[in-house]
């Protein structure tokens, strides 16, 4: 199966709740009214696009309407995939750092799947040729390391870890120290999950940042935030707190398959200006890829 197929799988819930929903307004109105943008506005900001995407895109397809004298409902399902397709796009230089040596730090609370995410990329980048490196920082949680060593192993990268409990700063000191000795491409560093509401984990973010500047400071750094998708506008809360603490230059989205709220990627694009970067559809390493919002905006609609 593709990935284009998975994806297409995996958003099945978000289809059938968000697209389903917008094809029985579009289908259910003689003409376009204002009670027709209504309804449109309260299915989207159901399915998780949040208001600020909402307002964004509808404002957009009132425009279109208008300019173009659109009178069938049913040609505004074209016009609203094509201004969704134009929030989600991500700038050109997204992915500047896959052609220099740098450092990309994930971040997020507990259980969202920072880890996994940290060994399906080391595979990716690995697989391209690169010679990537694995910090094991979150020296809080019990197995993280065993955990991140089992796919450091599989992807067939070196990792630099230390017992529970040790500082977290001193791994990413000797991390960032290693990837410049030995001429790194990219530095993958897990974090410990944090609750973005705990001062002194969010604290140690920065931290973590200021020794990574102070040890290695030609890397380009990136900054992502891992989400679990199936949390919805719960994600979004959780983006604009560790944005006020780290500058964020990413998002992996995590855990789209099997959930309704397909339609947060959408309201965190629009709202934060973050681009996502990569976008999870299952538990192997191809089930992590890149985002293409021409193909996510296309299988949300099919």
């Amino acid at each position: 199966m593709s990935f284009f197929d998975r994806l297409k799988q995996g958003l099945q819930k978000t289809r059938d709740s968000f697209v389903g929903g917008v094809d029985n307004i579009l289908n259910g109105y003689a003409t376009i009214s204002d009670e027709l943008y209504e309804d449109l506005e309260e299915t989207m900001i159901l399915g998780d696009m949040g208001v600020h995407a909402t307002e964004e895109i509808l404002e957009k397809l009132k425009e279109e309407v208008k300019e173009g004298h659109v009178r069938d409902p049913k040609d505004c399902r074209d016009l609203l995939k094509k201004d969704i397709r134009e929030v989600m796009q991500v700038p050109e230089d997204a992915y500047a750092f896959e052609e220099t040596k740098s450092i990309v730090t994930l971040i997020g609370v507990n259980g969202v799947g920072k880890t996994t995410s940290v060994g399906k990329l080391a595979g990716i980048y690995k697989a391209q040729g690169k010679k990537v490196l694995i910090a094991s920082a979150d020296t809080f949680r019990a197995a993280a390391n065993e955990q991140l060593q089992v796919w450091a192993e599989r992807a067939g990268v070196d990792i630099i870890s230390a017992p529970q409990g040790t500082d977290p700063g001193s791994v990413i000191y000797d991390a960032a120290s290693a990837a410049k000795a030995r001429d790194i491409d990219i530095l993958l560093c897990d974090t410990a999950g944090r609750l973005h509401n705990k001062k002194n984990l969010m604290e140690e973010l920065g931290k973590l940042d200021r020794i990574l500047t102070r040890v290695y400071p030609e890397a380009l750094r990136e900054n992502w935030i891992v989400l679990d998708a199936a949390t919805g506008q719960n994600a979004l809360a959780q983006a604009r707190e560790f944005g006020d603490i780290a500058n964020l230059t990413g998002i992996v989205l995590t855990k789209m398959d099997g959930t309704a709220k397909g339609g947060i990627a959408v309201a965190i694009q629009s709202e934060l200006k973050v681009p996502v970067k990569f976008i999870g559809v299952g538990e192997q390493i191809e089930d992590l890829q890149r985002f293409d919002p021409d193909a996510f905006v296309e299988a949300l609609f099919q």
